[in-house]
């Protein structure tokens, strides 16, 4: 069966109907389902238009077991995509044990009342899922998804052992706009404000948000400050990888970016608790995302590029190798496919190759599993093809910073 049902009809989920539309012989049959219907049908309409694919479309509350449990044995789907918020994982991973299929996702698991990033809640379905036969992937979009498969074909391919892992996100593109976030701006911003934290020598070591920045040369994009941060591939890796002496994320952010957040953060607008406001709760970040600009709308706006990729280093037949495995993607180049800025596009085809991988037999085992743990060369050689090609080069030795 190569029937699909997907949850999620922002950037992401557009980008990814578009890119399994164009795969057919994988994705028989695509079933696109969100809170609001009428963002799903615009989605059907331009993959109508762009790939000559018809798509069909359902109004769906994930948060309610039985309505996704009903629409998965409705539309038939084998395998459920979910592109929708971090917040509704597990409710949908109920859905699919109910339903009996197979589950995949591009982000981890938060409650929605506290900014908390831990893979803990979705690995305690371990044995749920292989009781029932089923297959859940978990983080197939790039950061956490690509950079993790990045991990393991190097592992693979080029070392033996990894000893320390620095993931480096940069997204170059300018859209115009005074401030903007380039995904989801709840889930950007609760993220950016976070603490920071890193893996080194057995512990978690933990330092204050957008406190440690580093200028790096970025190919494609030039100069860039990248700041230390927690991310969620962080506690997956060194779990997977037990022989990571060090694993960092970095994400490069603009002065202007930083400039917007402090001020937002100072005067209590990123807070996630309920304040009281003409006599009804509101939550000032899910009021400041209802008036900040929609990343999906961005794409006709955003010019340059990003580059995303790991340097690892580790040795290999005793010998210490650094090797530098990176994706440059175009935000025009994406429009003019998709249309879709860089960032949407670079989760989105990750999770149509992510699912596409469940569809063809390749990752089946029954279980919960996150992607360095599943074999990557298909993986790896469906990102060439589709989109999102992939250089590796050898380095004189470590990282400095």
């Amino acid at each position: 069966m190569s029937k699909v049902l997907v949850i999620g009809a922002g950037g992401v989920g557009s980008v990814a109907v578009h890119k399994m539309a164009m795969n057919s012989e994988i994705f028989s049959d695509i079933t696109l389902a969100s809170r609001t219907k009428s963002k799903c049908d615009d989605i059907a309409a331009s993959v109508k238009e762009r790939v000559g694919v018809e798509i069909k479309t359902a109004a769906l509350d994930a948060m309610d077991v039985a309505a996704t449990v009903a629409l998965i044995k409705e539309t038939g789907a084998s395998l459920v995509v979910n592109l929708a918020l971090p917040y509704q994982d597990l409710v949908i991973m109920d859905a699919c044990l109910e339903a009996g299929v197979n589950y995949l996702d591009t982000a981890n698991y938060e409650p929605e009342d506290e900014a908390k990033f831990e893979y803990s809640w979705q690995w305690a379905y371990q044995d749920k899922f292989k009781q029932a036969g089923l297959t859940a992937i978990l983080g197939s979009g790039f950061d956490p998804g690509v950079t993790s498969v990045f991990a393991k074909w190097i592992k693979k391919h080029k070392l033996d052992t990894i000893r320390q892992i620095d993931i480096l996100d940069c997204n170059g593109g300018d859209n115009g706009l005074p401030f903007a976030t380039n995904f989801n701006p709840e889930i950007n911003i609760r993220e950016v404000t976070a603490e920071a934290r890193h893996w080194e020598n057995g512990e978690w070591v933990t330092s204050p948000a957008m406190n440690h920045k580093v200028e790096f040369e970025f190919e494609g994009v030039g100069p860039k400050n990248m700041y230390l941060m927690y991310h969620e591939e962080l506690e997956s890796l060194s779990t997977h990888f037990p022989e990571i002496e060090r694993a960092r994320f970095w994400m490069t952010f603009g002065d202007a970016y930083i400039n917007h957040v402090t001020v937002l953060q100072n005067i209590g607008m990123t807070r996630i608790d309920p304040v009281m406001y003409e006599g009804k709760e509101i939550i000032p970040l899910q009021f400041l995302k209802a008036v900040l600009p929609n990343p999906g709308d961005l794409g006709a706006k955003t010019k340059g590029k990003t580059n995303i990729g790991d340097i690892i280093t580790g040795s290999k037949d005793g010998v210490e190798k650094t090797f530098y495995i990176k994706n440059i993607c175009d935000h025009e180049a994406c429009f003019a496919e998709v249309g879709s800025q860089a960032v949407s596009y670079t989760t989105g085809v990750p999770a149509m190759i992510g699912a596409a991988q469940v569809l063809k037999g390749n990752w089946t085992e029954a279980g919960v599993w996150n992607m360095e743990q599943l074999d990557p060369d298909d993986f790896m050689d469906m990102l060439n093809v589709h989109g999102l090609p992939w250089t590796v080069e050898e380095l004189d030795g470590p990282v400095s910073f």
